[in-house]
């Protein structure tokens, strides 16, 4: 073993030279293999080395046997030298909440003449598993832009609450005995400490919760100006009852017919709710889409869910056989009434009002049992949404009059058509109707062809040319084009009164009522069984607490049995009331938070009007795609009713809306062996992946670890048998998978600085991103190597490099350059280029032997944003006292950016033979001269005359030759 005495070639002055250190730490590196040089703040000392010529001590933790020092190696990799951020990671998290870095103040301190930024998270549930690393990358996003803008000089708005109502917690109660306000304290300090541990500048001074009586006071405030305005009202309705849960279910909450909570049977039951008038706003909600900066698919799932349509509602006119005396009324909607006569049969819903007259005698056993098993469906299941189901119904015995040719046609009830959902009946085409056409083949009805096409294989949808019709209605319309067909026809069964117009919405009202007791009380109660809102100055009306929070049973909510709470006094008269013992859905709270964030304190208003039209609307609003429709859909109507009693002054919440993509588990590895134990290649595997396609024998599935592979092309094969591909696969995080990765764990292995880079490093925000631990690694050497630019890791002090000196024109150019890349990629949401830009600098910097303040101060001042807690370190050390989070964003300045040479392509008749750089004052006559002495060039010149010389300035020169 080598003596520890200092080794000869450690002088004064070679200890001074940083570029002498990066080379010492190389050589330990490869002569001790794994090892993680610390500085002795560092954890587990193992070796110790004194170097007498700094008087400092500095340890180094390795796995090898000897803790002596090896010769400098020529090994110019850097070692994996590690920073020390367990340290300095919580102390500026509690600096910034002490100065209150990221607050923003209100007026008379605002100072409202600078411009604004309102950057928005999605409300989030705080759930008692916490997060896992997905879900803070659309909080590292809007973090960065809400840094980025501070700099760039605006007021920034970047606040966090949480949507704390709900069934889960009530459900938790149930189970545990717990009262849900315990549980949900305890989820929002869970959650809140995390989100603290990744240093996002939240305004934690505007923090709200929904389950707040000082916030809930104005949701139910907003409830009583719905109930002003007529868009509140009750209603007996079709509703998903689960009666494990003792609930109703809204119908993206039940999933095959089960609750998506506990999988228990779904029923459908008339029950009476209250309903938002959201439809009265359809019109609105539909042509302010065209305003916001949304992604176009997510305007398009909301123009789809409003369903717009202009078409014609008829008359069908239906006859029991039993009683031909008595006629019934069967409307219908149709946007396609140029094939009104290819109608062969008419469908009610399972719901419709008057089906029990259209049932005759030999058919109302079957007709009551097939409504009996509808009403256990969910409406998903019935109309077979994201499903391949196949068409169900019962013929009625009944038959109903076509009003435009006269025909009879037979009425059947199928579960397919919705009573909540137009007329609650359909004319079938099934000619022109794919569902129609399929219920049509299922049950042996006519299938009549009225417009030109082929329906031998199935229902031919597209434009043609009317036929078979006749002149039914008055109307010659053979041979006209089934689109100025409909436009004709409208207007003709209008004039005829044989039809009407009607503008449909598939969009239908908002169920709001739900029987649980965790969730906000309705302020209506009940006087002599009408309902009656409360004064306003009633308000809040609080929960009871509560010992038990077990369902009625009877399908009314837990509260019914409070009788305390639900027996009180209309107080405007005196006399006995009755409160409303349904509560509001989770979505209330969650409809208008953006706004109570502004000004979150006020007792007199849901906000202040002024600062409101200061802050609104929300200039970036971050969130899952699964919040598409519903969320923003509702959100969008509370907004436009605020604004239209003047509570707000713009018509849209939202003007900037991005989806982050999901971040999946990370890549699993399936291979595939046969009965033998031999390896099948997975090209050769069915999609189950339990088959071999060609020789049908069947296979066991293997997983293979991420070691043990190579990368072959665009797949992975393994690395002894290359030949051998496997399934390689990302899967959402769950626990069911054991493929939930805990951010904590990752913060305590390599600090929060390093997951925020590498979640916004993994790609694109809204693309769909498997995670991987070796990024996060890689992340962290990067953050390594941008420390190491200003502390020295073996003192733990400046870098010598360091210095008050003018920066050279190549490192002002390099500066700027990224500085022009960092500033762009941000703004556009680039983050991964923009990080790719600061690696790229850090890279080129660490060759420095000098590195001037004048160039790492803006650099790390543009870090800052991505990678906080390391920034501010750096910021401390190398002497800055400002403030890093208000200090100006860098400004890039041209006039450092140019280039000093210039690129030429050299060509031969038209063939490039090489390329010539040349400094950028260079003129045509010494970029020629320069092009002829290449060696290259001068080979395709020998024996010729040069005809011709073209010149394109700063791209190209082209010798034209001749013999």
């Amino acid at each position: 073993m080598r003596s520890r005495a200092q080794p000869s070639f450690l002088t004064p002055a070679s200890w001074r030279s940083c570029a002498f250190r990066h080379s010492l730490k190389s050589a330990v590196q490869s002569r001790l293999g794994s090892s993680t040089f610390t500085t002795r703040n560092h954890f587990k000392p193992q070796g110790i080395f004194s170097a007498a010529a700094t008087g400092r001590t500095t340890r180094f933790q390795c796995c090898a046997a000897s803790n002596g020092v090896p010769e400098p190696s020529t090994n110019q990799s850097e070692p994996p030298v590690s920073y020390d951020f367990r340290s300095f990671e919580p102390k500026w998290q509690g600096i910034w909440a002490e100065r209150g870095d990221y607050g923003v103040p209100d007026p008379p301190e605002l100072d409202t003449s600078k411009p604004k930024y309102y950057v928005l998270d999605m409300f989030p549930y705080p759930s008692g598993s916490g997060l896992h690393v997905g879900h803070p990358e659309g909080y590292t996003a809007t973090d960065i832009l809400a840094r980025f803008k501070r700099k760039q000089g605006y007021n920034v708005m970047h606040p966090m609450g949480w949507d704390a109502f709900g069934l889960p917690a009530e459900q938790y109660a149930l189970t545990t005995g717990t009262h849900p306000a315990i549980t949900t304290e305890q989820n929002i300090t869970r959650f809140r400490e995390q989100l603290q541990a990744l240093g996002f500048s939240y305004d934690w001074g505007r923090e709200v919760r929904t389950t707040d009586p000082n916030y809930y006071k104005w949701t139910q405030w907003i409830f009583l100006k719905l109930w002003e305005k007529g868009l509140a009202y009750q209603d007996n309705k079709p509703v998903n009852w689960c009666p494990a849960l003792g609930t109703v279910l809204a119908n993206e909450e039940v999933i095959d017919g089960l609750s998506e909570r506990g999988s228990h049977p779904v029923e459908r039951r008339q029950m009476k709710q209250w309903v938002l008038k959201i439809t009265e706003y359809a019109e609105r909600l539909l042509e302010d889409l065209d305003d916001l900066d949304w992604p176009e698919s997510v305007k398009d799932m909301q123009r789809n869910w409003i369903g717009k349509s202009v078409g014609v509602e008829l008359s069908f006119k239906a006859t029991n056989p039993e009683n031909s005396e008595v006629q019934i009324d069967i409307d219908v909607y149709t946007t396609r009434p140029e094939t009104v006569c290819g109608v062969s049969y008419v469908v009610v819903a399972p719901e419709w009002e008057d089906l029990d007259y259209l049932m005759t005698t030999t058919k109302r056993a079957e007709v009551q049992d097939y409504i009996e098993k509808a009403r256990r469906k969910s409406d998903r299941e019935r109309t077979g949404e994201g499903l391949a189901r196949e068409k169900t119904g019962v013929w009625t015995g009944s038959y109903a009059k076509n009003p435009i040719n006269g025909e009879d046609v037979q009425v059947w009830v199928g579960d397919y058509v919705l009573g909540g959902y137009g007329t609650g009946a359909v004319m079938a085409v099934p000619g022109h109707d794919a569902r129609d056409y399929e219920f049509a083949k299922t049950f042996s009805l006519p299938i009549k062809q009225v417009i030109e096409g082929d329906v031998s294989e199935g229902a031919f949808t597209s434009e043609g040319k009317v036929m078979n019709w006749e002149g039914a209605a008055g109307i010659d319309l053979d041979g006209v084009t089934s689109s100025e067909a409909k436009e004709r026809l409208i207007q003709h069964l209008e004039n005829k009164q044989l039809g009407k117009l009607r503008v449909n919405y598939k969009l239908r009202d908002w169920l709001f009522s739900r029987q649980r007791y965790w969730g906000e009380p309705f302020p209506i109660v009940f006087v002599d069984g009408e309902a009656k809102a409360v004064d306003e100055s009633e308000l809040p009306i609080t929960l009871p607490d509560v010992d038990s929070y077990t369902p009625s049973g009877t399908g009314e909510s837990p509260l019914s049995v409070v009788d305390d709470w639900v027996n009180t006094v209309d107080r405007s008269t005196g006399e006995k009331a009755v409160r409303e013992t349904n509560t509001m859905p989770q979505w209330a709270g969650s409809c208008w938070y953006y706004l109570r964030f502004i000004d979150p304190k006020n007792p007199g208003a849901p906000v202040d009007p002024e600062l409101e039209q200061y802050w609104m609307p929300v200039d970036m609003y971050v969130g899952g795609v699964e919040h598409a429709v519903l969320h923003l859909l509702y959100s969008r109507f509370w907004h436009k009713v605020l604004y239209d009693i003047g509570v707000v002054s713009t018509k849209e919440p939202f003007q900037r809306l991005v989806n982050q993509g999901m971040i999946l588990g990370e890549m699993e590895h399936i291979g595939f062996k046969n009965d033998s134990g031999e390896w099948v290649s997975a090209k050769f595997v069915d999609s189950v992946g339990n088959v071999h396609i060609k020789t049908g024998e069947s296979l066991k599935a293997v997983k293979v670890i991420a070691e043990d592979l190579v990368k072959k092309g665009e797949h992975m094969a393994l690395k002894l048998n290359q030949s051998i591909r496997v399934l390689s696969r990302a899967h959402k995080m769950s626990k069911s998978r054991g493929n939930v990765v805990n951010p904590d764990a990752v913060i305590n292995s390599y600090g929060a600085d390093a997951l925020r880079c590498y979640l916004m490093f993994m790609g694109p925000l809204e693309q769909v991103k498997p995670w991987g631990t070796k990024g996060v690694q890689g992340m962290s050497r990067f953050l390594a190597r941008a420390w190491r630019l200003v502390v020295d890791p073996l003192t733990d002090g400046l870098c010598d490099a360091v210095n008050d000196g003018e920066a050279t024109v190549d490192q002002r150019k390099i500066l700027h350059q990224t500085i022009k890349r960092v500033t762009a990629d941000t703004e556009g949401l680039r983050f991964n280029t923009a990080i790719s830009a600061m690696t790229e600098f850090v890279n080129a910097a660490t060759k420095w032997d000098s590195r001037p303040r004048e160039v790492l101060v803006p650099f790390i001042s543009m870090l800052s944003a991505y990678a906080p807690h390391i920034s501010e370190e750096l910021w401390e050390r190398i002497g800055e006292k400002s403030i890093l989070a208000h200090t100006e964003w860098p400004q890039y300045k041209e006039e450092y950016d140019v280039e000093d040479n210039k690129m030429i392509v050299v060509q031969v008749n038209g063939k490039v033979r090489s390329r010539i750089e040349v400094p950028s004052s260079a003129t045509k006559d010494d970029i020629l001269d320069a092009a002829m002495d290449v060696k290259q060039v001068q080979k395709y010149l020998d024996g010729l005359t040069i005809r011709k010389q073209i010149y394109v300035p700063d791209k190209l020169v082209n010798l034209v030759t001749s013999k």
